[in-house]
């Protein structure tokens, strides 16, 4: 069971499905203390016995990221239980979609209580832990929905083009105290939000056309991304952003053309 995380004590927000639950669960492969949570614990405690049952260790709090005073009560729970924190995931978001026009003040706000202050309360509670012990890897989950426009998101973009400006900084308050930061940006990833959202066959094959690598990611495929910015292989890697999209950032699109539809006469 020891690995690359051998001996960590690892919290992952959000942790009780999808990239999150992939990433505990990568963790404690690689020999990590893991302790997921989330506002529910049912899923929560599916994660943590699924970790136990491969040999691993792990356990489940209750938390609501968007409470501050909360955040830091975990932090300071798992300092006394563990004697140390090592790796931080910032991966809670909540996303409420509505066009620009159509947006309450609540709708709006609602997106960033999770996803973007929710982060903020994570950095700020472990960078003091992170800073007494001077060492600490921190991950923070954006989204290509902040790299780029797109129709119903502008709060949830908004909220995470905020996550990847609130890991530049971090990283450069971070950098003395040798504690990293750094944010992976997913594109479509098979989540429950995903599926819930594009349930059908049909509807999942018409998304994944529109990506390069032609399929949504499995969230182990971000979970490892996750996995090499925390561990010390990326030991001179801070204030960066993994893009794990398949391409569809890098692409331009020009409309149905190919190659090989063009004259080349």
């Amino acid at each position: 069971m020891a690995g690359r995380l051998d001996g960590k004590v690892a919290l992952v927000t959000g942790g009780g499905t999808g990239i999150g639950a992939a990433t505990a669960r990568r963790f404690a492969e690689e020999g990590a203390t893991v302790i997921v949570c989330g506002r529910r614990i049912e899923p929560l405690e599916q994660v943590v016995h699924a970790i136990q049952a491969d040999g691993g260790s792990a356990r489940a709090v209750l938390l609501d990221v968007s409470d501050r005073q909360a955040f830091a009560d975990v932090v300071t729970g798992i300092e006394r239980q563990d004697g140390r924190l090592d790796i931080l995931v910032n991966n809670a978001y909540s996303m409420v979609g509505a066009t620009i026009a159509d947006s309450s003040e609540e709708d709006w706000h609602a997106n960033f209580r999770v996803t973007l202050d929710g982060t903020f309360h994570g950095i700020q509670a472990a960078l003091r832990v992170m800073e007494f012990q001077r060492s600490g890897a921190i991950v923070n989950v954006s989204s290509v929905c902040g790299l780029l426009g797109s129709m119903y998101t502008a709060a949830y973009g908004a909220a995470k083009a905020g996550v990847l400006s609130l890991t530049r900084t971090a990283a450069l308050e971070g950098a003395p105290h040798n504690i990293r930061v750094n944010a992976v940006v997913p594109g479509v990833v098979m989540t429950p939000g995903t599926e819930a959202a594009i349930p059908t066959r049909e509807a999942q094959l018409a998304t994944a056309a529109g990506v390069p690598l032609r399929r949504i990611a499995d969230p182990l495929e971000l979970a490892n991304a996750i996995l090499f910015l925390a561990s010390d292989e990326a030991s001179y890697i801070t204030g960066i952003q993994l893009v794990v999209d398949g391409g569809k950032t890098c692409e331009l699109a020009t409309g149905a053309a190919t190659m090989n539809e063009f004259d080349a006469t």
